[in-house]
């Protein structure tokens, strides 16, 4: 390898500007060639293998690189395994008659499509495996009197007494966690962390305001018509189009059909895709999809040679090409035409006046000539309990924090009651004692009832002026709306009494609104991770930084979800259940469109993810990943955002002029662990 491979190796591996090791480089070097892999490549294998071991600050030596060669080269030979254990099923000629008997479909032709998304089922004992006879079965079990919703109480049920799936790091106690409390990462350093008041503001300091219609996400899951969910697809090509023609003072003559075989340069507006279904895409496999309008639907390769590897993409982007088709089989792109962004929210005067003035938690909490103390805003994204129990003691620590520090926004995402957690997909679980009313009408919604609401009930007792958000996810049992973009969690449907704080709101998933001035954006769906493994880059890309370059492609698309089609279900991490197959996406294309960003770039985007947690600036845009509250194995992070007040020059305040927000500049945001 030359001085360019040993140069991309460093920029790519080495941290705090210190070059690698010759011992590191020679063994990168040796998995590199052992198995064809570019250094992009190795690096992703590398993030992947840090994550799965749940150290994302694993040090880069000799003995990490030996066990990343063995874990490739064991992951080699199952995958040879598998491919001889297909081939002798083959010959044995099995009928689909049998597979279905046995409960698959008859087929296999919706493995990867369809998620196993069990409602809300009863916690009866003959739904359940047969346990140790030792073990006293029942519906609740209570220790020293103590409910199972605090976070002082301990299971007796404990996942080592079941299957081990995960084949990672042993389960470690929630009390023995290392670190808590430590900050791993700020973003503006140099603003103060702002102190806690001596007790509770008289009022809230939070005027909230969706921006989103909600009504909307109320749509009828699993009724997708080809049709059209083309349509859909069609129309955000024809829409983007627009948005370049303009953009760009392109006239209408210059945008022509990139399938047709023509000498003339034209303007090209399609959907990025791959030729095959399977593998991953690279510069031999993409292609261009048109519109029914601009190109009958119909896809070209692409020729990329003449962007000098300068390119970032990603199935189901929209992009806008110069290029020529002379051959009719393929078109050359000679220039990419960057997708023109969405405006920076900005707000009146007066408008930015009134929300100082909230600010202050009343006429009379302070001096009207004092500075108004910041916003103390904490994120925290589920799930909220480790794969061996159901304590949601995370949860429990975060409210905790929320209420000795008087936050005045918790915001939550969901899984709460995760489909993938072992305990839940078995049923293998018991209840509080005083969740033993009906024992036999015992539903998921007892369990959020029982289990997650006393943590928020507590948290507004201490903090009675606190805004809590609740967003789901596919991944949650309790909501009968399965696909995204998903409505919100129906009180009726969780059972009445449910027990939520009435400063407690649900919304849906993706949701824009604004919390006084500042415009948020957020979605539980994991676009992050789909994102990097699907993202297909040239040797200098643009941004080379890898979060910030998948946080501008949200930015850019206009969109919390904009990847097409979205990874399939066997190559996202696994789960704790026994098939260990995750729920995935589970998109409704024909609603699509719910998923766009609205008018104007937010101030912050709030995008969980599996990826290591992170707070960057892209785009005026700040792009927050709290990470998850509890990974399988232990506890996790949450993001805390101190936003301090507005301010307006003499010139601002006495003009009638829209002043932007830069909230990106004001906002100090701590990535911590729980």
């Amino acid at each position: 390898m030359d001085e360019a491979g040993v140069e991309e190796l460093n920029e790519l591996f080495a941290t705090s500007n210190t070059p690698l090791e010759h011992n590191v480089v020679v063994e990168l070097r040796s998995i590199m060639q052992l198995h064809s892999l570019s250094a992009q490549d190795l690096y992703f294998k590398w993030e992947s293998y840090c994550m799965r071991l749940e150290m994302a600050d694993m040090k880069l030596s000799v003995e990490a690189l030996g066990a990343l060669k063995q874990d490739l080269l064991d992951a080699l030979e199952r995958s040879n395994r598998s491919q001889v254990q297909i081939k002798t099923e083959r010959r044995t000629g099995a009928t689909p008659r049998a597979a279905a008997k046995n409960g698959g479909d008859v087929f296999g032709m919706l493995e990867g499509m369809v998620p196993s998304t069990p409602g809300a089922r009863k916690l009866n004992r003959s739904a359940v495996k047969k346990r140790n006879p030792l073990e006293t079965p029942s519906v609740s079990r209570v220790k020293n009197n103590v409910p199972g919703s605090s976070p002082d109480y301990k299971s007796p049920l404990r996942f080592e007494t079941q299957p081990d799936f995960t084949n990672a790091v042993p389960a470690t106690s929630f009390n023995d966690r290392q670190n808590p409390g430590e900050i791993i990462e700020v973003l503006n350093q140099h603003l103060q962390p702002a102190e806690p008041p001596i007790a509770p503001f008289g009022e809230p300091r939070i005027k909230l305001t969706a921006t989103s219609d909600q009504k909307k996400l109320n749509y009828k899951t699993l009724a997708m018509k080809s049709s059209e969910a083309a349509g859909i697809l069609d129309e955000r090509i024809d829409d983007f189009i627009a948005l370049v023609k303009d953009h760009y003072n392109i006239d209408e003559d210059e945008f022509g059909n990139a399938t047709s075989q023509s000498t003339t340069e034209i303007v090209a507006v399609g959907r990025i895709a791959s030729d095959s279904s399977e593998g991953r895409l690279n510069a031999a496999s993409v292609v261009l999809e048109t519109s029914r309008r601009t190109g009958n639907g119909r896809r070209i390769p692409l020729q990329l040679e003449k962007l000098n590897d300068c390119y970032q993409f990603f199935p189901g982007q929209i992009v806008a090409f110069r290029g020529i088709n002379s051959s009719g089989k393929e078109f050359l792109v000679r220039e990419v035409l960057s997708i023109p962004l969405l405006h920076s929210a900005a707000s009146a005067p007066a408008a930015i006046e009134a929300h100082r003035e909230r600010l202050r938690g009343g006429p009379d909490a302070m001096d009207s000539d004092e500075e108004p103390a910041p916003l103390n805003i904490i994120f925290g994204s589920g799930p909220y309990s480790a794969d061996d129990n159901l304590d949601f003691e995370p949860l429990h620590a975060l409210c905790g924090q929320a209420a000795d520090t008087y936050a005045d926004v918790l915001v939550l995402t969901g899984p709460f009651i995760d489909v993938d957690h072992p305990l839940i997909a078995t049923g293998d679980f018991d209840l509080p004692e005083e969740a033993l009313a009906e024992p036999d009408t015992a539903t998921m919604s007892t369990v959020f009832k029982y289990m997650i609401s006393p943590a928020l009930n507590r948290l507004v007792a201490s903090n009675p002026h606190v805004t809590i958000l609740l967003i789901p996810s596919v991944r949650d049992v309790i909501n009968r709306h399965v696909s995204w973009p998903q409505e919100g969690f129906s009180k009726r449907e969780l059972g009445l009494g449910l027990g939520l704080p009435k400063t407690a709101k649900i919304v849906g998933n993706p949701m824009t609104f604004f919390i006084n001035e500042m415009v948020l954006g957020i979605s539980s769906q994991d676009i992050l991770w789909d994102l990097q493994h699907e993202e297909l880059v040239g040797n200098k890309p643009a941004t080379p930084n890898l979060l910030s370059r998948i946080s501008r492609h949200l930015i850019e698309q206009r969109h919390y979800f904009p990847i097409f089609p979205p990874v399939d279900r066997s190559r996202l991490l696994k789960a704790g259940t026994a098939e260990g197959i995750p729920t995935g996406a589970v998109l409704d294309t024909s609603y699509l469109k719910l998923g766009e960003m609205i008018n104007v770039r937010p101030d912050v985007i709030v995008v969980p993810s599996a990826l290591p947690p992170f707070a960057r600036v892209v785009e005026s845009v700040l792009v927050i990943n709290p990470g998850y509250l509890s990974k399988r194995r232990g506890a996790g992070t949450y993001a805390r955002m101190t936003l301090y007040p507005p301010q307006l020059t003499e010139e601002e305040a006495s003009s009638n002029e829209m002043v932007g927000h830069k909230v990106f500049e004001r906002a100090r945001v701590e990535i911590t662990k729980i």
